[in-house]
């Protein structure tokens, strides 16, 4: 997700006094001027894998929105059913939706019936446009529709701005809300779906594939580029057990290679947040200022990571403001 993308206060922690509010306001507004998407990113050339049979995926690159890359930086692609297509994540605008879209025209004359909007970040969601013309059900977490209220005309304008009108795309909301679970039928596979709780956001939505095992835990896996907490650190832990616990071997994250094996994915996930967690608790317990905390904080995870620089400060704030009040 671009760094823009954690504007809007979904998932922040709890009230905070005037003096401090306004200090931390000044250092997140700061930290967000600075990682501002980089212009003029070399094209990148795109290709879908078959990951599993009737299962096609792009890899998105580890890097911010641009103009040249339309923001297709997340993983998307689609699944083909006995009856239909699902579609797994819509891209980061409406000209990535739109190349999915044309992709899939590729491979099968089949009707697109669902568009998964996995949780509310722009290069997850803003694809949807591209679909809209299939009449599919779009399918997100009981909160994303508030969450789209809060964001979704915030991160259009800024979309507009780097891509133009054009390309951006329109915020499009769920017809099918999770709240707790629900199944989709393809007719040779169901998509066993899962609404999390507060994590790498406030509407976090996982998927699981009876057909192949795959697992589809969208942004609450990251493979080799940073995590951005944008929810609830402890949440995020949390939801990590429960992603153990599915059952499945291998999974597909939001970022990152197409498909890995899933135990040691979310042990590199569990130690980055382990140590954002523990590291941040000890500078509150030390009342180390904030604006200290953010370049001294998880400082031993930087070489793991690709857009370390670019993330970890604010994940620092974001853990910061929910653990000083724990």
């Amino acid at each position: 997700m671009a760094a823009w993308a954690s504007q809007g206060g979904v998932g922040r922690a709890g009230a905070i006094p005037a003096s401090a509010a306004t200090r931390r306001q000044a250092l997140f507004g700061g930290l967000c001027l600075c990682c501002l998407p980089r212009l003029g990113r070399a094209a990148e050339s795109f290709a879908l894998d078959e990951v599993a049979p009737g299962i096609f995926l792009r890899r998105g690159p580890d890097a911010e929105a641009s103009p040249d890359n339309n923001d297709a930086i997340a993983n998307i692609g689609f699944i083909v059913g006995r009856d239909g297509v699902l579609v797994t994540e819509s891209g980061g605008s409406l000209a990535d939706g739109q190349w999915l879209r044309a992709e899939i025209g590729k491979r099968t004359d089949k009707p697109i019936k669902y568009v998964m909007l996995t949780h509310v970040h722009p290069d997850h969601v803003f694809g949807a446009a591209a679909f809209q013309g299939d009449n599919p059900i779009f399918v997100g977490h009981g909160n994303l529709r508030g969450a789209l209220d809060a964001r979704g005309e915030f991160y259009r304008r800024r979309l507009v701005e780097i891509l133009g009108e054009g390309r951006a795309g329109s915020v499009v909301y769920p017809t099918m809300d999770v709240k707790e679970s629900a199944e989709i039928d393809l007719g040779d596979r169901t998509l066993r779906l899962t609404a999390h709780g507060t994590a790498h956001t406030n509407c976090d939505l996982s998927m699981l594939d009876t057909g192949s095992g795959l697992l589809f835990p969208a942004d609450l896996l990251f493979v080799g580029r940073i995590p951005s907490l944008d929810g609830s650190l402890l949440g995020w832990l949390n939801e990590i057990e429960r992603l153990k616990a599915m059952g499945a071997t291998d999974a597909v994250p939001g970022h990152g290679p197409t498909r890995v094996k899933l135990a040691p994915a979310l042990a590199d996930l569990a130690r980055y947040l382990t140590t954002l967690r523990d590291e941040t608790r000890a500078a509150v317990a030390e009342s180390r200022p904030i604006e200290t905390a953010v370049t001294t904080v998880a400082q031993g995870e930087k070489d793991k990571w690709a857009l370390f620089d670019t993330y970890n400060g604010r994940n620092v704030t974001q853990a910061y403001q929910e653990l000083e009040w724990e």
